[in-house]
């Protein structure tokens, strides 16, 4: 959520008026995640997260804001954008859509434990039935044919032990087949600072659906399990709490090692991108791709079966 687009104060103060949330009292850019430009925003009414969409068309937000929407009427604890009284979430602002969500209570965790890594797998697999209903899904925005594009554009840029390696997973996911693999609606970057708890330690909020999309629904487990589980109880406990809402097939099972590596492959991309060919931003948040490229060694050396 870094801040690449400056908002000044009379012209914020002209765009809230529509949602009728009385005076602005406050309001702050956010110097975390990569993609968009975001605000706290303090109003009569409460505090709000403004987000304005650096790179996102309008179709692909109509869907994200739609399917915040959605899945916070399911009982799914996600922002919810506020509409103005056209039924508009999103207008203008600064010459880039923008859209006001609710905020969420708590904080992230930046370690947690087996009990979290379970309520992350039952959140996980209740967010993927909710968000069946959503109508019109677009495609997982960063799905092979991305990953794949991005990482032919990229070879060029790198040293030569990372172009081999990006070269020769490249080549082993083009050989893999998901399309069998039960798809649908994947949040896609269900990272620790993208998950909040309240002081009781209850999970208390989703954010950032902005690379949501369909696509196999293991490889939104992968994603979570990268990033959330440091050893093998953290990962038998993330499995244990998926499966009690949406059972694995056997299917997914045995396409478990192969995805972990696509999701590691994901993100390891995603920063190398910011990397090497960089936004200018006010603040902007550039994160280690190593961490990932590191991941996908490791699992390319050892593959896991998933837990029971």
């Amino acid at each position: 959520m870094s801040v690449y687009t400056k908002v000044g104060r009379e012209e914020l103060t002209a765009w809230l008026k529509p949602l009728g949330l009385g005076e602005l009292i406050d309001y702050a850019g956010i110097a975390a995640g990569m993609q968009n430009s975001n605000y706290f925003v303090t109003t009569a009414s409460g505090r709000f997260v403004l987000t304005l969409f650096e790179r996102i068309d309008t179709a692909a937000l109509d869907f994200y804001l739609a399917l915040q929407d959605g899945l916070a009427r399911s009982g799914i604890p996600s922002p919810r954008p506020l509409a103005d009284g056209e039924g508009l979430r999103w207008r203008q602002l600064a010459g880039k859509p923008a859209a006001l969500l609710t905020c969420l209570p708590g904080a992230a965790l930046e370690s947690p434990g087996a009990e979290h890594c379970r309520a992350v797998g039952d959140l996980l697999a209740r967010l993927h039935l909710a968000a069946a209903t959503v109508p019109n899904p677009l495609a997982n925005p960063c799905g092979a044919a991305w990953r794949q594009a991005v990482g032919e554009t990229l070879l060029p840029l790198l040293a030569p032990d990372e172009r081999e390696l990006l070269a020769d997973e490249l080549a082993f996911q083009a050989t893999q087949d998901y399309s069998a693999l039960p798809r649908g609606i994947i949040h896609a970057d269900l990272f620790r600072d993208n998950v909040l708890w309240d002081a009781d330690g209850r999970l208390s909020g989703v954010l950032d659906f902005y690379f949501a999309g369909e696509d196999a629904l293991l490889f939104d487990l992968a994603v979570v399990a990268n990033d959330w589980c440091a050893d093998d109880a953290a990962l038998a406990a993330l499995i244990a709490g998926y499966a009690a809402q949406r059972p694995l097939s056997a299917a997914e099972r045995a396409a478990w090692p192969a995805m972990r590596r696509a999701a590691a492959l994901r993100f390891w991309l995603l920063r190398l991108e910011v990397r090497h060919q960089p936004r200018q931003g006010e603040v902007v948040t550039i994160k280690n791709p190593d961490d990932f490229r590191h991941r996908l060694e490791r699992f390319r050396l050892a593959p896991e079966a998933l837990p029971r």
